[in-house]
């Protein structure tokens, strides 16, 4: 019988659980692209879907790295045999990932390019991804002795309030030099989309929608509505009568002419 846990034990173990993984992947799948990971628990097992860039590379050949991974992951968390799955996704839209866009920065930075080329350049693919804003910040030694932030900037952003967590994708990583340790810091705002494939499916609460009014019809020529016109039917009704024709008045009869009163004096 297993030990009862309490649940914010729980939710502490959890979490643990998931920053432990992160990082395992992060340092491990840093070079095929890792965009961060989703755990789903079952009654039978317990499936850990990896999103990279890359998918191929995770993989490996015949599947030989994503079997070790699994390995690895099984023995340090002391999951039981056949419990433990590892899928691999593959990031539909690179250009709207800041994990992504970090790990691009990085290994441009490692590669010798230059820090205003290299950020410009990742500026301008997220925005060109349909992105509504991106803001990228490299703070270290970049040139001289003394220690400095450049900040790059491009579209909206926001930084405040419960849609700065809905919207904004963040990422941070470290570039190790020769002349020091540099910090990237990557932030991606993400626009409105009802279907939720390019951002959140609830627009910005102070976003206003303003409607196009009805188009009006241009009446060249005033008309008028013709109707039909209704056609009475001759024929009498059964239930009546007909009415004799029209008499001619006696001979002997006379119509009284109007006479006015004379007034009395």
């Amino acid at each position: 019988m297993s030990a009862q846990i309490s649940k914010k034990r729980k939710f502490v173990a959890d979490g643990v659980f998931r920053a432990e993984l992160n990082e395992f992947f992060m340092r491990e799948l840093a070079e095929e692209g890792y965009s961060g990971c989703d755990v789903r628990v079952t009654h039978a097992r317990t499936e850990i879907i990896i999103r990279a860039t890359h998918t191929q590379e995770v993989l490996g050949e015949k599947g030989r790295r994503i079997r070790e991974l699994t390995s690895l992951v099984q023995k340090r968390f002391k999951f039981p045999e056949n419990s433990l799955e590892l899928y691999a996704e593959k990031v539909q839209y690179r250009g709207l990932s800041a994990i992504a866009q970090c790990e691009s920065l990085r290994y441009k930075l490692l590669g010798g390019l230059a820090v205003r080329r290299a950020c410009y350049g990742v500026l301008r693919f997220v925005m060109e991804s349909g992105a509504k804003g991106c803001e990228v910040v490299v703070s270290g030694k970049l040139r001289a002795a003394r220690a400095k932030s450049m900040k790059f900037t491009d579209g909206f952003m926001i930084h405040s309030g419960q849609p700065a967590r809905d919207f904004v994708d963040y990422a941070v990583r470290h570039v190790m030099l020769r002349q020091g340790v540099l910090g990237i810091k990557v932030k991606i705002m993400k626009g409105w989309d009802p279907e939720g494939n390019l951002g959140p499916r609830k627009p910005l609460p102070d976003s206003v929608q303003i409607l196009e009014p009805p188009v009006d019809k241009i009446i060249t020529e005033p008309s008028s509505e013709q109707r039909e016109p209704v056609m009475v039917s001759q024929s009498l009704p059964v239930s009546e009568e007909p009415q004799a024709p029209y008499a001619a008045p006696e001979e002997g009869y006379q119509a009284e002419s109007f006479q006015p009163e004379q007034p009395a004096f």
